[in-house]
């Protein structure tokens, strides 16, 4: 870190939202050669500061200087202008253009004839340099979320950006990949750039940054040095209250709920993603699914929720065959699914929080009255879940994209839960969050557990997957490397399966026709 004129410099910075003051005299200082690591529960106003400096919005008050001049940052062109990038926590893609199109938006770069092989030839060297493996001609639709963060990392780079800002970076990462990721960063840094890292990952934290700074309610509760604070104070200062450790204990099982036997499907790009996968889940038991982004986990939960069809292979659910059923179908089996995309797939952001959450509800005698709504019962209905589920909303009638990414993440599973799933399908559910909502919805997950609910969980973390999760299946390349007890569980051994490095030996359980 350097004394020499910061780099940003952010004074009084207020935003205001309908109901939301977002930032509140907000001041940030990062200089050149620093990595600075801006932490706050969601909607805390992190997302919100950096998308002022970005341009994405324009502050109420306050002023930005950039190397030493006061700017206007009006747009996201502006920002690029001035040498910002910025990698945002939801995508900035556009789905049906591919790799190459896509990081090539925005650019004043040939603006009537697109030099796409250059482009593809720029990506490639990054690729290569930095170690974040993407088709440049795949279309956006047809890749995984993991892969999709990897184009938002490349858009940046292949800018050339002096200032970068990350939201998020390594959500949906390896630990080897955000390993890779920080010894970039690190050469960034050393080179004169500066990065301001938002992660809600407190190891994370005291690994990369230089410095700190902690938002809560929108206001600075503390900026400070890395190397003079610790996880447990970080905590404290984001949420106002120690984080109490949540301990899974042991569930009783009851009937199975969910029988997988040799299922297979296609990818968007119809090549094999799930190839005779098979497992089963109990009532009252959360079995973990871990592995690298790409490997199937999108593919295996659609496929289970009717959301993509079935090449082969057999599911049942309450045992009832279910195999390639419409989603309707299957939520008349009382199964709830918790989407990795709150907004794109989970909630439809222009719609009110309370129409998002009756959205399965609304037809049952209790929300309507023959064909219409019965919008006080629903008024009623929806404020009880408000209350239960500490959904922090301005009104019922706010649209859901203006809630921060831990209040989307309690509407989803508000609505799922209310109506009393047997089974859940719950995909990186706390992707994102900070450290006050991913306890919230690991409690509520736990709580349904203990319900007698049978949950898959997927995720990329293995940590969650060890505090929550009663057993763990690990796949690769579309296939299941082993089923792995939690309390057998070695860190290791389940890296090497995650890596295919590993097989273990599974007996899987047949569905109910082929076992006769």
């Amino acid at each position: 870190m350097t004394t020499e004129t910061p780099a940003i410099r952010m004074t009084g910075i207020t935003k205001r939202f309908p109901g939301v003051l977002a930032n509140d005299h907000v001041d940030l200082t990062a200089y050149p050669g620093e990595i600075h690591a801006l932490l706050g529960e969601n909607g805390a106003g992190k997302s919100t500061l950096m998308s002022i400096l970005f341009g994405i919005y324009c502050a109420d008050e306050g002023a930005i200087h950039i190397h030493g001049r006061k700017v206007q940052l009006r747009s996201p062109r502006d920002a690029i202008k001035q040498g910002i990038g910025m990698v945002h926590q939801h995508f900035m893609l556009v789905d049906v253009q591919t790799v190459a199109e896509n990081v090539t938006l925005g650019l004043d770069e040939s603006r009537f004839f697109l030099n796409l092989a250059g482009t593809k030839r720029r990506i490639q060297e990054l690729k290569q340099k930095y170690g974040m493996q993407v088709d440049p001609e795949a279309h956006i639709w047809q890749l995984s979320v993991g892969e999709q963060q990897r184009v938002e990392i490349l858009k940046m780079l292949y800018r050339g950006a002096d200032i970068l800002i990350m939201d998020e970076p390594t959500a949906v990462l390896t630990p080897q990949e955000a390993r890779d990721l920080f010894s970039t960063l690190r050469r960034m840094a050393a080179e004169g750039h500066t990065v301001v890292f938002i992660t809600h990952k407190l190891d994370e934290v005291m690994a990369i940054s230089d410095r700190i700074t902690v938002l809560r309610a929108g206001r600075v509760v503390s900026t400070v040095l890395t190397r003079d604070t610790s996880k447990e104070e970080l905590a404290r200062w984001m949420v106002g209250r120690p984080i109490p450790r949540i301990e899974r204990s042991p569930g009783e099982k009851g009937e199975t709920v969910l029988r997988v036997e040799n299922l297979r499907a296609y990818s968007d790009k119809r090549l094999p993603a799930l190839k005779g996968v098979s497992f089963a889940i109990q009532q009252g038991e959360i079995l973990g699914i871990a592995g690298v982004a790409g490997n199937g986990q999108r593919e295996l939960a659609e496929v289970i929720t009717g959301l993509r069809p079935a090449t082969g292979g057999c599911i049942r659910i309450n045992d009832v065959d279910l195999t390639n059923c419409a989603p309707c179908r299957i939520i008349e089996q009382r199964v709830g699914h918790v989407p990795e995309d709150r907004l794109g797939m989970g909630l439809v952001p222009n719609l009110a929080v309370s129409d998002n959450i009756i959205m399965k509800e609304y037809r049952q005698p209790q929300l309507s009255r023959g064909p219409f709504l019965d919008r006080p019962s629903i008024r009623q209905f929806v404020g009880r879940l408000i209350k239960l589920f500490d959904i922090a909303t301005p009104s019922q009638e706010t649209q859901v994209k203006l809630l921060s990414g831990g209040n989307l993440q309690r509407t989803i599973l508000a609505r799922e839960i209310s109506a009393r799933p047997n089974l859940l399908v719950a995909v990186h559910p706390t992707r994102g969050l900070d450290i006050g909502a991913t306890e919230s919805v690991h409690k509520t997950l736990l709580d349904h557990r203990a319900k007698g609910a049978a949950i898959l969980l997927i995720s990329e973390d293995l940590d969650e997957l060890l505090a929550l999760s009663d057993r763990i299946a690990v796949l690769y390349e579309g296939e299941v490397m082993g089923v792995v007890p939690t309390d057998l569980a070695d860190i290791d051994k389940l890296g090497l399966m995650m890596a295919g490095s590993l097989r273990e030996p599974v007996n899987p359980p047949l569905c109910v026709e082929e076992a006769a």
